[in-house]
């Protein structure tokens, strides 16, 4: 397996990062693995030296998360553990969506549970909410970072302009700033490589296509 710093942060992740959207419970999507099928995956991903992993609360609507936490137990240091928040996780609480203060602190305190962690390594905004000033997110997000409860921040799914905004303001305002991109980015959609991959070559920010 080959390692590379995560961006900036000098956190040495293998080049593989495991996706685990396909981990959880086929009640959510017919093609989720249950709970024994993927902890064999994520065995045989640490055996092969994957030392990085991304789910997202919304991933089987929080199972995902969870079976990546009981397969890490005993194992938690050696594993970078990344996930997500933005999508809303219950139907009859709008606050369990979006970007506010509220809904990443009460959805950041049930991924931690349901990872059976105290920190997680990178947490990310799932998508860019347009009802939330950035400033509000970031503030949250910085407040997060000092509590303990998450190392570093990143950003997905979102403009380039979008971005740019982004850690514009974190650096006018003092407050942690995003260190990673997950984008949509491959063989067959190459835009990304119009303006958000030079803009996070020149920022040091880390890509995870």
């Amino acid at each position: 397996m080959e390692y590379t710093t995560l961006g900036d942060t000098g956190m040495e992740v293998s080049r593989l990062c495991l996706g685990c959207m396909s981990f959880g419970s086929s009640d959510w999507r017919e093609w989720v693995l249950d709970e024994a099928e993927s902890h064999e995956i994520i065995d045989r991903a640490i055996d092969l030296g994957i030392n990085f992993f991304d789910t997202a609360n919304v991933y089987s609507n929080g199972e995902s998360e969870r079976v990546l936490g009981s397969a890490l137990e005993g194992r938690r240091d050696e594993a970078v553990v990344a996930t997500k928040g933005y999508f809303q996780m219950n139907e009859d609480d709008p606050n369990s969506g979006g970007l506010s203060r509220k809904a990443i602190e009460q959805e950041l305190e049930n991924s931690l549970e349901r990872l059976g962690m105290d920190t997680i390594d990178l947490y990310q905004i799932h998508r860019w909410d347009y009802d939330t000033p950035i400033e509000t997110t970031l503030s949250a997000l910085d407040d997060a970072v000092r509590r303990g409860t998450v190392r570093y921040v990143g950003a997905s799914s979102m403009w380039a302009h979008q971005f740019a905004d982004a850690l514009h303001a974190s650096e006018r305002l003092g407050l942690e700033r995003f260190v990673t991109m997950q984008n949509h980015y491959n063989l067959v959609y190459r835009e990304e490589e119009r303006e958000m991959l030079p803009l996070c070559q020149k920022e040091g920010i880390g890509m995870i296509p």
